[in-house]
């Protein structure tokens, strides 16, 4: 089946259904843990290709996983796909394919799905070997160990992981999938439930913030990761494309500092692209993609303010973001 052909992710009522992975084999199990093996595929505009970036850049898995960077404009108005059109004869240079779909394909020739980043492709079958973007930063915290650089630190503690594992369930249903619920709804009652949900998860995340520096804690885990890249997006996309206009995050009293405590650390603010992320939102075909009028790219809002004092130390005993490792000897 062409990738031209969208495929349908609304419900009878009007609400939206995120499709299901095609691509879920384990790394460490069917899938071999091996340097230089796999090419990871993304565009900085999603945020769940930007969480596995994220947690690549901070475990120093970007000197054995390369990355491959798709364009944040779809390519054209009837073709649902990722184009390397940021790279020489638009063309990925280590995989020399065009569109993100083609590994797709060559995986499984009949895929009738939307083509999604971040895929880890096998760079000499030039092949899509997983695309389960919910449990892909897992695996590079656990499997993935014996690539991580010297001294990296711990996201996905043993001592937590039911906790971090609760915070993404949630995170991951009223949060980062909750703006699309009210962005892609087609009925007025999907919408709003949408929307109150929303905001009733966001309001009560604000209020355990005043007391938590991070969602567990004194340190950065998994799940501040999971939640970031929606932060990140909220303003400057999000409040307007995806009507979740109750309230910016910067006028949350609690989940502003988190947010900009998280963007001024490594791994965060440096792989945040926000132009990107207003292209793909207000002029790519994400939304409203039947306007056929020329479309506007708004100017604001000011992108300077992240960098301002954030003042969440004073919640944390210690000045590490970082909880590192324990010695196994």
């Amino acid at each position: 089946m062409s990738s031209n052909n969208k495929p349908a992710e609304i419900d009878q009522d009007g609400s939206f259904k995120r499709q299901v992975n095609r691509f879920t084999a384990p790394f460490g199990e069917e899938l071999p843990v091996q340097s230089g093996k796999y090419r990871l595929l993304w565009s900085p505009a999603c945020p769940w290709a930007h969480r596995a970036v994220i947690v690549r850049k901070i475990l120093g898995l970007d000197t054995s996983i390369s990355l491959g960077t798709a364009s944040p404009l779809r390519p054209q108005i009837d073709r649902v796909d990722w184009e390397f059109s940021l790279d020489k004869d638009h063309k990925d240079p280590e995989l020399g394919i065009q569109y993100v779909s083609e590994v797709y394909f060559n995986s499984d020739a009949d895929y009738n799905g939307r083509p999604t980043v971040p895929v880890m492709v096998d760079i000499e079958e030039k092949k899509a070997v997983n695309n389960d973007y919910f449990n892909l930063t897992t695996d590079f915290e656990t499997v993935w160990a014996p690539f991580h650089k010297e001294g990296a630190p711990d996201l996905y503690p043993e001592h937590l992981r039911e906790d971090i594992d609760r915070w993404s369930d949630v995170i991951f249903h009223d949060i980062n999938n909750g703006v699309y619920k009210c962005g892609f709804a087609q009925s007025q009652a999907a919408y709003e439930q949408a929307f109150d949900r929303l905001f009733a998860r966001l309001d009560e995340v604000d209020a355990h913030l005043a007391e938590n520096r991070f969602l567990l804690g004194d340190f950065i885990t998994d799940a501040d990761v999971r939640f970031y890249t929606t932060l990140a997006r909220f303003d400057v996309a999000y409040y307007n494309g995806f009507k979740t206009n109750r309230t910016l995050i910067r006028e949350f009293p609690n989940l502003w500092g988190y947010a900009r405590d998280l963007y001024q650390t490594e791994g965060f603010g440096d792989t945040t692209d926000f132009h990107a992320i207003k292209q793909h939102y207000h002029l790519s075909i994400t939304i409203n993609p039947e306007r056929t009028e020329e479309k506007i790219l708004p100017k604001g809002p000011d992108l300077s303010v992240w960098g301002t004092p954030h003042h969440r130390e004073q919640l944390s005993r210690t000045k590490e973001k970082f909880q590192h490792k324990r010695s196994t000897t």
